[in-house]
């Protein structure tokens, strides 16, 4: 059985891109603001426990087949693990680090994507160009990891905890688009990685000793329901769609729109700093994105 093949962003794929890329550029101030009541790790597990239970809903009414055993459950373990990770080191590092930072780091996950793709599929090799666009990007990556260690050491191991979760992430995709749950709704594969996560990070919250908060307050709230509901369910459900069926080294052409605009609502909404070397590191990055994703010219 192969599953559909890869194929050009299309209008429907780059009005989805924009939109997730809107979505997730707020993602990670949303749980920055949470954070003074509801700690990392218990925010990560209920926004998984959620996602689990509503993805779950959604296939037990509409697609009931994807409960069936199709020779996916040890890719969608790996991936699960993959995610679990990928979220454990994410909100750990949003702890001592800023919502710009983490939002820049967190998106050059492409570049891992770019990677590890021309590693398993020799028809999606890297050409000269999008090297050129990895070295841009991880010189920006490299010069604000230099301005993190200026302001503090643990602000720099916040970055570099983002960094290893941007590099999980683009091993889950990688995963997902080489392996045979490229064959199954995205909901099922989405489904593997949120249940995983959701008993991983309530087992690591536990051990960490994060307490449940005593009173919560509507804006902490608000923002575990954007992350669980929006983010955790809709947009990543929609992600994992995009990648089995579109070319997984053009599905981020529209993803250096995600940093740019994460530190813009850093900027706005949390005030965090960002001075022209932090926003010339970022030109970089975005830079870089563009240029891994350029299309080859058609003869």
């Amino acid at each position: 059985m192969t599953g559909p093949a890869s194929r050009p962003l299309d209008r429907l794929a780059v009005f989805l891109l924009l939109v997730f890329c809107i979505s997730w550029s707020l993602q990670q101030v949303a749980a920055k603001l949470a954070m003074p009541e509801f700690p990392a790790l218990i925010q990560a597990a209920v926004r998984s426990a959620v996602a689990t239970v509503l993805v779950g809903l959604w296939c037990w009414l509409r697609e009931p087949d994807v409960f069936r055993a199709d020779g996916t459950l040890w890719p969608g373990l790996v991936t699960g693990l993959l995610f679990s990770l990928e979220f454990l080191f994410l909100f750990l590092g949003l702890q001592w680090t800023s919502a710009s930072h983490t939002v820049l780091f967190l998106y050059t996950s492409p570049f891992f994507v770019a990677i590890g793709i021309s590693l398993f599929v020799p028809a999606e090799r890297l050409r000269s160009i999008q090297w050129l666009g990895l070295a841009l990007s991880f010189a920006g990556v490299a010069l604000v990891l230099r301005l993190s260690g200026a302001m503090s050491a643990q602000v720099l191991l916040g970055d570099v905890f983002v960094l290893i979760a941007a590099a999980l992430w683009g091993a889950t995709t990688v995963v997902v688009r080489t392996t045979s749950l490229r064959q199954v709704p995205a909901a099922k594969a989405m489904l593997y990685q949120l249940a995983f996560s959701a008993v991983f990070l309530s087992i690591a919250a536990w051990i960490k000793g994060e307490q449940w908060p005593d009173g919560v307050s509507w804006l902490p709230v608000a923002s575990l329901v954007y992350q669980s509901v929006w983010v955790g369910s809709v947009t990543f459900v929609g992600w994992t769609w995009m990648i089995s069926r579109y070319r997984a080294a053009e599905i981020a052409a529209f993803s250096f729109l995600t940093p740019v605009l994460g530190v813009a609502a850093g900027w706005l909404i949390m005030g965090d700093a960002t001075g022209p070397n932090f926003l010339f590191a970022v030109a970089l990055v975005a830079m870089g994105i563009v240029l891994v994703n350029k299309p080859p010219r058609r003869r």
